[in-house]
C-alpha cells in the first residue's frame, strides 16, 4: 500500500499539530498574543508557551479558545489527542506513559524523588538536567510533557492517586529556596484535591523493603494491576500476577509504616516552614 500523501503539510505528531493550529486559529484572527489574552481572559504569556509547545495548558483554557475560534470542539478534540501523545516520552516511558493515561487509579511510593505528576517545572527541569541529562530544546520538551501529565490528575474524571514519600525526599530540596518553597506549596496544594493523597515514611521508620525502589502500580479499566519500578537510568513495567503481588504486599507494609495523611501534611508544612527561614549569618 503506497504511503499516504500529506494533504495539509501540517505536523501529523499530536502536540506539534496542537501548537501549529493555535498559531494559525490566531494569525486568521490577526491577534498579538496580548490581545488574545485580554479577550479570552488568560494571561497572555500562558497562550505564548501553548504556542511554542512548551505546555498544553488545561481544559478550561482550550475550551475558552475553542468557543473563541468557533471550531467546535476541534481544539478540544486536538488537546486530548496531544496530552496522550507516546512520541514526546523517550521511547522507554511511552509503554508507561501510555498505561498511566489509561488508569483509572494509581498508587505509588517514592525513594528519593517526588512523582512526576507532583513536580513543579523547576523541579522537573532541575532534575531532567542535572548530569546532563537532557539539555536545549530536548530538555524543554521533556519538561513540557512532564507538566502536560500533570493534568491526568485534573477534572471530574481524574483518576484517584496515592503516592507515600520517603522523608528522604523532603530533606532533599532545590538548589534554589524559593523553587523548593514553590515545589512543597504545590505538595500542599495537590493533597487537598479530593483525588489526591499524600502520604510521608518518616526516617524513624527504620528499614523497609521498598526503601530503595521507586514504584507505580496503575489499574487500567480492565480491572488488572501491573507496576512500573524504576530506577535513575531505567524503568520496567511489570505485569507478571505473581511478581506485582509480592510488589504490592511490600507496598502495603510501607504504607502501615507511613504517618496519616493528616500528620504527613503537617510534616510537610514544617518542612516549608524550614524552608521559609532565612539562614543565619
Amino acid at each position: 500500500m503506497p504511503a499516504r500523501r500529506v494533504v495539509t503539510g501540517r505536523s501529523q505528531e499530536p502536540r506539534k499539530r496542537f501548537a501549529e493550529e493555535l498559531r494559525k486559529l490566531r494569525a486568521e484572527r490577526g491577534d498579538s498574543l496580548r490581545r488574545l489574552g485580554e479577550v479570552v481572559g488568560w494571561d497572555w504569556s500562558l497562550f505564548s508557551k501553548m504556542e511554542k509547545g512548551e505546555t498544553l495548558g488545561g481544559p478550561e483554557v482550550v475550551q475558552a479558545l475553542d468557543t473563541y475560534y468557533g471550531t467546535s470542539g476541534m481544539l478540544l478534540v486536538l488537546w486530548e489527542l496531544a496530552l496522550g501523545d507516546p512520541t514526546q516520552f523517550k521511547e522507554r516511558y511511552r509503554r508507561y506513559t501510555a498505561l498511566e493515561a489509561e488508569a483509572i487509579s494509581l498508587w505509588h511510593y517514592a525513594a528519593y524523588v517526588l512523582p512526576g505528576l507532583l513536580q513543579t517545572e523547576a523541579y522537573a527541569r532541575t532534575l531532567m538536567e542535572s548530569g546532563g541529562a537532557f539539555e536545549g530544546d530536548e530538555l524543554t520538551r521533556q519538561v513540557a510533557a512532564r507538566m502536560g501529565r500533570r493534568l491526568l490528575l485534573e477534572g471530574d474524571s481524574a483518576p484517584t492517586f496515592r503516592t507515600i514519600l520517603s522523608e528522604t525526599v523532603l530533606r532533599t530540596p532545590l538548589p534554589v529556596r524559593a523553587q523548593w518553597q514553590e515545589q512543597l506549596e504545590h505538595l500542599l496544594t495537590a493533597g487537598d484535591r479530593r483525588n489526591i493523597t499524600i502520604q510521608v515514611v518518616p526516617h524513624a521508620a527504620g528499614l523497609y523493603a521498598l526503601a530503595n525502589t521507586d514504584v507505580m502500580f496503575l489499574k487500567p479499566t480492565d480491572g488488572r494491576t501491573v507496576a512500573w519500578v524504576e530506577t535513575a537510568y531505567s524503568g520496567e513495567v511489570v505485569e507478571s500476577t505473581a511478581a506485582v503481588d509480592q510488589l504490592q504486599h511490600r507496598y502495603d507494609v510501607v504504607r502501615d509504616l507511613a504517618l496519616s495523611p493528616a500528620d504527613s501534611r503537617k510534616l510537610i508544612l514544617r518542612t516549608l516552614e524550614e524552608a521559609s527561614c532565612e539562614p543565619s549569618i
